[in-house]
């Protein structure tokens, strides 16, 4: 028997993915057309054995979550359930607080992943690896090839290149360590716990002998605490991937994100991918369309829409639009002849005619096939950084406008074009 684990976060994290976390948590928001957590469920109920898929963070209870829980459920035929921690414990403290939950019921074997990041999920693939290489350890770590430059942003894997194992680990190293990188997502045996426990139990110690009552001795980091004193103990391997990762952090990696799953659609979902449709629509590259969409059938001038573009329920797009590495969200309105580039309209936000909304790519260098998405802080060099253009939810942009490398706050109505502004 089996068991997936997902990490969600709560309202503290997700900070560079506002404004469009005001709305929605996190994991709900649309990738691809479904919620970014819907990846990762589908993958772990494809896998034979998977009895139940626990999701731990530090989000109140609430109605969004809950719905989506109960149509996941119904959906792929799985138990789902969430398990809200009472602080932010890090990605081994959750762990450990609930271990009773998650190893009930015996499970030989659990994978662990981080709701932010977008994969194809090679986890059959992590449980054959995981069974050739016997049942003495008790972890597979996925991971994947970086530049040199960028490597230093993540955890940092040296592997014995016969047996696989991993020999040294560094989180987010100071110099260059490896191009092997960790990826958030991994395969456990019920004896991690021991060694968490024993992380636990030395954070107790430090808390007791040095008398600070704010030290929370539950907070723990697998990648810092864990991993580095299993490296090199014969308990800790790596599999290594040959398909695509990327982080979701910010929004900008939303859209590069939503194109790598529509183009995995090809082969897995070819059924949420449209082609051009009679009526005045031109489908470019890979585009979902939500069937509730409404496209003007009348158009005379054609709409135009793709590549990597994610039409919401209910959107109602006008005659001669052009949509282009967008995600427009339910219920927005694009009228007549407005153009998206990179941009995220929100919720019910409306574009009005010949009005045109840009934004600037995040995507990694296309001559590095190595590259990862950069997490651009929001200011360099005393100003706004050339991002995407997001809008959040209810924004009212009026004709003949032009919205460029901005963020628009929910709820505005502007009267006029801007360039690389917050506007609050």
């Amino acid at each position: 028997m089996l068991k997936a684990v997902i990490l969600i976060g709560g309202p503290q994290k997700g900070t560079r993915f506002r404004p469009l976390s005001f709305e929605v948590p996190k994991p709900l928001f649309p990738v691809a057309g479904v919620p970014m957590l819907q990846h990762h469920i589908e993958a772990c109920a494809k896998v034979p054995g998977m009895k139940e898929i626990i999701l731990i963070g530090f989000y109140q209870p609430n109605d969004a979550l809950s719905r989506y829980l109960s149509s996941a459920q119904q959906e792929f035929k799985i138990l789902v359930r969430y398990l809200q921690e009472f602080a932010p414990l890090g990605t081994g403290g959750g762990l450990y607080h609930f271990r009773d939950q998650i190893l009930s019921g015996g499970p030989s074997a659990f994978f662990l992943m981080n709701a932010d990041v977008c994969s194809e999920f090679p986890l059959l693939e992590m449980l054959r690896f995981h069974r050739d290489h016997g049942d003495v350890h008790c972890a597979v770590v996925l991971a994947t090839t970086a530049n040199r430059k960028q490597s230093l942003n993540y955890g940092c894997i040296v592997e014995s290149q016969k047996t696989h194992e991993v020999l040294h680990f560094v989180e987010k190293p100071a110099t260059f360590v490896s191009d092997i990188i960790n990826c958030g997502i991994y395969l456990f045996t019920p004896e991690i716990f021991t060694h968490i426990g024993m992380v636990f139990q030395r954070n107790q110690e430090e808390k007791l002998y040095s008398g600070c009552s704010w030290y929370r001795a539950e907070v723990i980091h697998l990648e810092q605490d864990v991993f580095t004193s299993l490296a090199g103990q014969q308990q800790l391997y790596v599999y290594k991937t040959q398909g695509f990762w990327s982080q979701i952090k910010s929004a900008g990696s939303a859209i590069y994100a939503s194109r790598l799953y529509l183009n995995q659609y090809l082969q897995t979902h070819p059924e949420r991918l449209v082609s051009s449709q009679e009526g005045g629509c031109t489908v470019n590259g890979n585009v979902f369309i939500h069937p509730t969409a409404l496209i003007d059938p009348t158009a005379v001038v054609s709409v135009l829409l793709g590549p990597n573009v994610s039409i919401g329920k209910g959107v109602c797009i006008g005659a001669g639009v052009r949509v282009r590495e967008s995600i427009i969200l339910h219920g927005a309105s694009l009228q007549d002849h407005c153009c998206v580039l990179n941009s995220i309209v929100g919720w019910d936000s409306t574009i009005g005619k010949w009005a045109r909304v840009e934004g600037t790519p995040s995507d990694p260098n296309p001559n590095d096939p190595f590259a990862k998405i950069n997490s651009e802080t929001l200011f360099r060099d005393g100003g706004l950084t050339p991002s995407i253009t997001i809008l959040g939810c209810n924004v009212n942009i009026p004709s003949e406008v032009i919205i460029r490398n901005s963020i628009v706050l929910p709820h505005k109505d502007l009267s006029r074009s801007f360039k690389n502004q917050i506007i609050l």
